[in-house]
Order: C-alpha cells, then structure tokens, then sequence
C-alpha cells in the first residue's frame, strides 16, 4: 500500500489538500475519494504517515483535544470540527493525521475506530473516553476530560523532565572529560614515562591499557552504543523482560519509591476521569491498566477486576496490594459510599502528585551534590594514576 498527498476539490468547488493512506495507485485513490465527494486535481506519494508521527509533540495533541471538545460542545458535528481544527493546525504531520481520521469517518467508520490507528499519538486513555462518549452519547464531556486527563499527563512528563536535566547534564558533562582524559592526555603522559623508563603503578597500567582499547578499538565501542539502545528496545519487547523490568523500576534504589508513586498516579487518575463519565468499572480498570504501562501493575488490575466481579468493592479490592497508598484506599471506600468514586478518586490524585513533587524536589537535593562529588572523585582518581609514575620519579631523582 502507498501513501498519496493530494490536492482535491469538494462539492462546492473548493480546494483542499490532504493525505490518503492505503491506496494501490492513483486509479484507486481517485475512486475512493469519489465516493465522498471529491474530485481528485494531483497527487504525488509521499512517505507513510506514521514516519511522521514523531513530529508531533504531546503538547499539540493536548491543544488539539481542548479545541476538539470545545466545538463539539458548542453543537458542531465530527466532521465540521475536524475540517476547522485542520485548516487550523500549522504542524503539517499532525494535519495529516486529521484528515485522515476525517476521511476514515467520511468514508462511514466510526470515531474511535478512526483514531485507533493513531493510538500511540492520543494514547489508550483518549480512546477509551472516544468510546465511552460515543457509546454514552456525551461525547464533548469526554473530550474535555480528555484534554485535561492528557494536560495533567503532559504536566508531569515536563516536570520529570525538568527535574532530570540537572543530573544528566552532569552525567553526559562527566563522560565527555573522562573520553578526553583517557583518549588525549594518558596517551601523552604514556610516551613520557616509556622514554624515561618509570615503573608503572597497577592504577597507571590500567589507565593506559583502557586508553589503548578506546583508542584503537573506538569504532567497535562506538558500534556498540549505536546498537545498545535498539537492542533494549528489541528486548523490551520480549514479555519475559518486560515484566522483569518493571519489576525492577519498583525495587531500584533512590528511584523505585518514585516510580512506584508515579505508575500508580497514572493509573489512578484515569480509572478516575473514565469511572466518573460512566464508563463500567470493569471496563475503565482495563484501560487504565493499559494506559500505565506496567506489567506488575496490569496483573494487580487484573486481581482486582476478578474481586471486583466476586462481589468485593473497589476499595477493598485495592487494600490488598501494597501499591496503592493509604490515602487513595481510604478516598475510594469514601468515594464508594457517598456515589462519587471518581471524585474522590482525582482528589486522591491530587494529592499524590504534590508528594511527587516533593520526592522529586528532595531527591534533586541529596543527588545533585552526590554527581558533583563523583565526577570530581573520578577526575581526581584518574589524574593521581597519572602523575603516580611522576611522583615515583621525583622522590627517585632526590
């Protein structure tokens, strides 16, 4: 199948451009565009749309959602929301995605069918809601949780983020002069010390047969680093290794507590927006399980959609797993009781994410000194390997 970016025109005579997915050839792409409507001018193929998906960034979607519920709020219909957001969106990856999604509903597919093919741009949250609105007939509230649902997510991707950039600038800062140190320095100090005919320390030796292999092994080096992060993604994959990984982000040290906090965070608050739309309990405990994206946390949702479906209650059914906090627990078995398990919920949130922040925030404050000592430590340790032989030499001369 070939991808086509087309200029057509409608009924009424106007020209648009759009992109066509699918399509054999030109022959083919003119008949399906017929059956809606339009009249084919050109077309040229292009690359396959979802090579252009990485374009897009979260905060385009969130502004895409928030327009999307407030016309449809205001009583427009699909369509016409769809052909105003795409006149009106300047990222030309994100346009195509739209008239795509337009024309698959032209073409009498429905809405949530038509955005599953974009599910990893509008992620497995977003979809739920799509069809719960469309199931439940309230389709703009479902968008406009939506939008908030994404913004909040979005939210907290920035603020880790944020929070991060400190330590991996270091990191990154660290590598660069120790590459420099062993590659450019030792080597110099190396040729000193072999005309001078200075017996070589144990940490001076090592220093100088690690600068030998990144200086003549490099492109190998080099080769495996290229090739780590495919190769994790390709594992990552495998459900075995998933599932041990997972496993494992909750039991690092310093960062486990973290990852736990924020898992559960995301899973908790969109078991709570899809609840409080109605969507089943059942049914939202599944898309939320989906949309953590944890293998541990996927098999206690699944526990507790069984204890649940026993005859068990949400709050009880969640008391049984560590995970989840006592302030969410306690919020659920209130929410339960008064009939607003959602709200509740999302207050519960609330709070969860202020602990976020602050975890974050004393954890910034204990590691960015422990970098700043580290990267002077290995310095220090690799600048004493190379001035030891020089030392020796001096104490010899006297």
């Amino acid at each position: 199948m070939t991808a086509f970016q087309y200029e057509a025109r409608d009924e009424k005579g106007d020209l648009f451009i759009g992109v066509y997915e699918d399509v054999r050839n030109l022959a083919e792409l003119r008949d399906e565009l017929c059956k809606i409507g339009y009249k084919l001018v050109s077309a040229k193929k292009r690359k396959n749309i979802k090579a252009t998906l990485a374009n897009i960034k979260q905060a385009e979607v969130v502004e895409f959602a928030y327009k999307f519920a407030g016309m449809s709020s205001a009583g427009l219909s699909i369509i016409q929301c769809l052909e105003t957001l795409e006149k009106q969106t300047e990222n030309e990856a994100l346009k195509s995605v739209i008239t795509d999604i337009k024309r698959k509903i032209e073409l009498g597919m429905s809405l949530t069918d038509a955005f599953d093919t974009y599910r990893k741009i509008f992620s497995d949250f977003f979809l739920g809601m799509l069809e719960a609105g469309e199931s439940g007939g309230k389709l703009a509230e479902s968008l406009e949780i939506s939008a908030k649902y994404l913004e909040k997510r979005a939210d907290m991707k920035n603020k880790l983020k944020a929070a991060f950039t400190y330590p991996i600038v270091v990191s990154v800062l660290c590598v660069v002069i120790i590459t420099i140190l062993i590659v450019f320095i030792v080597p110099v100090f190396s040729k000193i010390y072999s005309q001078l005919g200075v017996a070589l320390p144990g940490p001076t030796q090592v220093l100088i047969i690690l600068s030998y292999i990144m200086r003549n092994y490099w492109s190998i080096i080099l080769g495996i680093i290229v090739a780590a992060p495919f190769a994790i993604h390709k594992l990552r994959k495998n459900a075995y290794v998933r599932a041990k990984w997972d496993i494992f982000k909750f039991k690092v040290p310093v960062f486990g507590k973290l990852n736990r906090m924020v898992t559960v965070s995301n899973f908790i608050r969109s078991f709570a927006m899809l609840s409080s739309t109605g969507v089943p309990i059942i049914k939202a405990l599944q898309i939320s399980s989906l949309v953590a994206h944890n293998w541990q946390l996927s098999e206690i949702s699944n526990d507790i959609q069984q204890s649940i479906q026993a005859g068990t209650s949400v709050a009880e059914s969640m008391q049984k797993h560590a995970l989840f906090p006592p302030i969410i627990i306690q919020l659920a078995n209130t929410g339960e009781e008064a009939g607003t398990l959602g709200a509740m919920l999302n207050k519960g949130v609330d709070f969860l994410e202020k602990d976020i922040e602050r975890s974050i925030a004393r954890l910034m404050v204990k590691l960015e000194p422990i970098l700043t000592l580290s990267l002077g430590l290995i310095i220090g340790v690799i600048l004493m390997a190379v001035y030891l032989p020089m030392f020796d030499y001096m104490t010899h001369l006297k």
